[in-house]
């Protein structure tokens, strides 16, 4: 379960050096913007979950130059800086709000977008039903989010150290898929691609993790601060998986999109 008051905090507190450190969630939005040239459709309100700074806003307004792009994002510190996005009369329309519970009228939006967003879901098959009942017939669900690969070494090392959860669990793909149908989402097509990023050690990832904001927001993570010997010994167990002198960082990412 996502403790999300923590997770809020977490990204409020990353806004300002987000853009610096999100490598991987720019590459990602990039690669989901050049999907949606495959798929013809040209709509009129866009609503980008998770929009985090407003970078694939941004890119959502180029792209489709007729339409509304609303900004939806948990954490008001990173609303700041997405509505400064594009040009004076054509900026991402911030809306600050929980994507478990979009404030948003039924069949109001032609397309939603998330970005390494449904991972902070709560109940991800609620979350779908409530993305049906916002969009409109023919509108279009488009998604990445992470698979349970991601962080597979981190996950490895800790195991060595402590039996306690270390980060978050992610769903399976099949299950994604099956939970779409669930919502009576038509035609999804699902795929995955695995992605790592290299460090030269194990503190300067963490740093890199916390500075997007994605650290272990488990509501069964342990409150206590780790002890030095703890850590030391999971920098220990972590550098069994080094390879050509940088430490690897595993992210699966699933990429999917179904039609309302």
């Amino acid at each position: 379960m996502i403790d999300k008051h923590h997770a809020r905090r977490a990204f409020a507190r990353a806004a300002e050096g987000y853009d610096d450190a999100a490598v991987l969630q720019r590459e990602i939005g990039k690669r989901m913007l050049e999907r949606l040239q495959y798929i013809r459709l040209q709509p009129e309100v866009i609503v980008d979950i998770g929009a985090g700074t407003g970078e694939a806003s941004a890119g959502l307004l180029k792209r489709y130059p007729r339409a509304a792009v609303v900004a939806l994002d948990f954490a008001l510190p990173m609303l700041h800086r997405a509505k400064r996005r594009g040009r004076i009369l054509r900026r991402p329309l911030p809306l600050c709000a929980d994507l478990e519970h979009l404030p948003l009228a039924a069949h109001s939006v032609d397309v939603i977008y998330s970005s390494a967003a449904l991972q902070w879901s709560s109940d991800l098959a609620a979350t779908f039903m409530e993305f049906r009942r916002v969009l409109r017939p023919g509108g279009l669900r488009m998604f990445a989010t992470f698979g349970p690969n991601t962080l597979k070494e981190l996950r490895s090392a800790w195991a060595q150290v402590d039996g306690r959860s270390h980060a978050s669990s992610f769903v399976d793909m099949h299950d994604i898929g099956d939970m779409l149908v669930t919502a009576q989402f038509a035609d999804p097509v699902m795929d995955a691609e695995l992605i790592t990023m290299t460090y030269e050690n194990v503190d300067q990832l963490m740093r890199d993790n916390k500075s997007i904001g994605a650290q272990n927001v488990t509501s069964n993570r342990s409150r206590k601060l780790t002890g030095k010997n703890r850590m030391q010994q999971f920098r220990d167990a972590y550098e069994v998986f080094r390879s050509n002198g940088r430490l690897p960082s595993t992210w699966e990412v699933v990429y999917g999109h179904a039609w309302a």
